[in-house]
């Protein structure tokens, strides 16, 4: 029988193995599904769609760019400080969920307030309140993994984490692009609001946190507390995970700066006829390529070990990048997609699994979040290649986007050489198994 002290370690909360199912698998990571289908379908379809209406032309991938560069900072601020905020909540829903409902909420606002803009400023606006809103609930949820499965089961769960992130990917980039296509970008907003606040209550409802005991402290000091510790990341002490987030960041980076202007790429250089519906099918088969491995690459990742894993899934991303160098039509753009999807699966499973065996288990919600100066940082640096896009498209047409894809597949090359010269192995065959 097991004691609730079973569940307390220090101020953390884990399930005994004994008790964790898969359905426990789908409540932790259920919000990664709502959360990525908002993202995919909004930086791929729905804003560069929607910015046309109010910015030149010639000025698109800068707006685009600029507007995004803008929410993605304030993301990389925010989510370290609301999981310094979560590990050091006091209160019966636990540590994590009061954050996570917040957030939540505050998100489906800022996407109402998103779909009724009539201006640039206004859209502006609205996407980077939903920026602060949501990464709110990020920094928490990052933390429900370290907080409530085993180490030796942080691979499978962040497969199962992977594989939910891939079917929102797929799923926000279509049904977005079928809106679109048909000029109902304020319904796709719609859309995209129910399908978070359902998944928001699936996470609220179905994770089993136990309630978090701690020295009550009023909100107030408990955000000062946070705030002096919220950024501070002992580099000597955690080097490796240092060094891992740098990798993310450039594997990342050049495969962000890919997406957000796809959807400019397939419609100036590609002449297709709906550029959304393109690059919503163009999604959809990177996501295909994520799906044969994201959860294999996590699941096997806690058998043979994880540095190699990373390795090769980085190499596969930056081939598939430059492979678009050579694109004479779509079916070559689904081919360079397939190849770039099959290494972002093993990548975003490996990765997350490593970086969860790297950081302190006490402090997972803060160093989980502050990986978000990678993950979110390399979002905001690679929207400004918009203006390099725009630069190099109005001396020879389409040179902006070859430029683009050179300078991406040497970025995450270089992320991958980082992870072999830095980062060293955690999981090894036969080393901590599943009991």
């Amino acid at each position: 029988m097991v004691h609730r002290s079973n569940y307390e370690i220090g101020s953390t909360h884990r399930y005994p193995s004994a008790l964790l199912r898969a359905k426990d698998y789908f409540f932790i990571n259920s919000y990664w599904f709502g959360l990525t289908f908002l993202w995919n379908g909004l930086h791929t379809i729905i804003l560069p769609a929607v910015l046309l209406e109010f910015v030149p032309e010639h000025r698109k991938a800068t707006s685009l760019g600029l507007m995004t560069f803008a929410g993605l900072v304030l993301a990389m601020l925010i989510q370290p400080l609301s999981g310094a905020l979560s590990d050091a909540t006091s209160s019966r829903w636990g540590r994590r969920r009061p954050w996570i409902a917040l957030g939540g909420m505050g998100a489906l606002l800022s996407l109402l307030a998103l779909g009724f803009s009539d201006s640039f400023l206004a859209l502006a606006i609205s996407y980077v309140l939903l920026q602060c809103t949501s990464n709110l609930a990020h920094g928490p949820l990052q933390g429900l993994i370290p907080d409530l499965v085993q180490p030796a089961r942080h691979g499978t769960a962040s497969g199962v984490k992977n594989m939910l992130d891939l079917a929102g990917f797929m799923a926000g980039a279509m049904v977005a692009g079928f809106f679109v296509d048909r000029g109902e970008s304020r319904l796709a907003l719609v859309v995209t609001a129910g399908v978070l606040i359902t998944m928001l209550t699936c996470t609220l409802l179905g994770v089993r946190e136990a309630p978090a005991y701690a020295e009550p402290l009023p909100l107030w000091q408990l955000f000062r507390r946070a705030l002096r510790r919220a950024y501070h990341f002992d580099v000597r002490r955690y080097p490796a995970y240092a060094w891992l987030l740098a990798a993310r960041f450039c594997v990342l980076a050049g495969i962000y700066g890919v997406q957000s202007f796809g959807q400019y790429f397939i419609r100036d250089v590609m002449h297709a006829p709906n550029p959304a519906g393109a690059t919503a099918a163009l999604m959809t088969t990177i996501g295909v390529g994520v799906a044969l491995l994201v959860f294999p690459s996590g699941y096997l990742s806690d058998r043979l070990g994880r540095r190699w894993w990373n390795i090769i899934a980085a190499v596969l991303c930056g081939l598939g990048v430059l492979l678009l160098l050579r694109v004479q039509a779509m079916e070559d753009a689904y081919l360079a997609g397939a190849v770039l999807g099959a290494g972002l699966g093993s990548f975003l499973s490996v990765n997350w699994a490593l970086a969860t065996d790297l950081v302190p288990p006490e402090e997972a919600g803060k160093y989980l979040g502050l990986s978000n100066f990678a993950t979110a940082g390399a979002g905001a640096v690679a929207r400004l290649a918009g203006p390099l896009v725009d630069f190099f498209n109005l001396r020879v047409a389409g040179a902006g986007y070859q430029a683009l894809f050179m300078l991406a597949g040497a970025v995450i090359l270089f992320g991958a050489f980082l992870i072999w010269w830095k980062v060293p192995e955690t999981r090894r065959a036969g080393q901590e198994r599943a009991r």
